[in-house]
């Protein structure tokens, strides 16, 4: 999704932007995503020079090739960033809305917690209420 989003922590004290695509949403199972946020993370991604930030993140080495971000003032999750660089992954829910993304997949579905089964993909009716 081309444009201009913007999206920031709880508190307020870290902001982002973004003027560039974002890729559709990817539900990410594995065991260090489901302990940083509680539950599978929702992340959509942007290239690096795309990403403007406001505010003073923390950065926390969480495996030996990434990096998570996030609000010191109200530890909200906002970044995760590969050492290649390639791209820097923004939690989905940290957007400003509306964000005219979708979700395309999950990642490390066999990582999973046992509480819970994959979200479906791709079935807007499922999201309906």
């Amino acid at each position: 999704m081309r444009g201009v989003h913007e999206g920031g922590c709880l508190c307020g004290a870290v902001r982002y932007r973004v003027a560039g695509a974002l890729r559709d949403v990817i539900y990410c199972h594995c065991s260090q995503c489901r302990r940083a946020s509680g539950h599978h993370v929702a992340a959509t991604a942007c290239a690096p020079e795309d990403l403007s930030v406001t505010g003073e993140p923390r950065w926390h080495r969480s495996s030996d090739e990434a990096q998570r971000g996030f609000c010191p003032d109200c530890g909200s999750n906002l970044f995760w960033k590969p050492d290649h660089g390639g791209h820097v992954s923004i939690m989905a829910g940290t957007l400003d809305g509306p964000t005219g993304l979708r979700v395309s997949g999950n990642w490390h579905g066999e990582d999973r917690g046992d509480y819970y089964d994959l979200p479906p993909v791709g079935d807007p009716s499922v999201l309906r209420r």
